[in-house]
């Protein structure tokens, strides 16, 4: 998809998701490296968030729209109704394609080959 400069950029997600991955690595940093925290973890991590917010926004104006989790459970349960109901319209209304060359149909015709020496 191409720039478009009209397209809408979620900031307070951006944000949201950035802060949400800043609290879960926190977490991790504190119990896997508890005696061995240095500036440097809390660096990258201050430093991540302009970069996942520059980069969203980026790819916000590009046209990516990263679903939600409500979207995704909406989706999942469409697709958990659909083939009950294709199941009761489609059953019976579909005829057996016709026999090719690569489809099995009975005992074989071809010509049995001579056995090589």
């Amino acid at each position: 998809m191409a720039w478009d400069k009209t397209r809408p950029v979620p900031w307070q997600r951006l944000i949201r998701d950035w802060l949400l991955y800043v609290g879960i690595m926190t977490a991790i940093f504190l119990v896997a490296f508890r005696d061995r925290i240095s500036a440097g973890l809390v660096t990258g991590l201050l430093i991540s968030g302009p970069l996942f917010v520059v980069i969203g926004a980026v790819l916000a104006k590009l046209g990516y729209q990263r679903k939600s989790l409500r979207d995704l459970r909406s989706q999942t349960a469409g697709r958990a109704v659909a083939p009950q109901r294709g199941a009761v319209v489609g059953s019976g209304s579909r005829t057996r394609p016709a026999p090719t060359k690569r489809t099995s149909t009975g005992p074989s015709r071809r010509p049995t080959s001579k056995r090589k020496r």
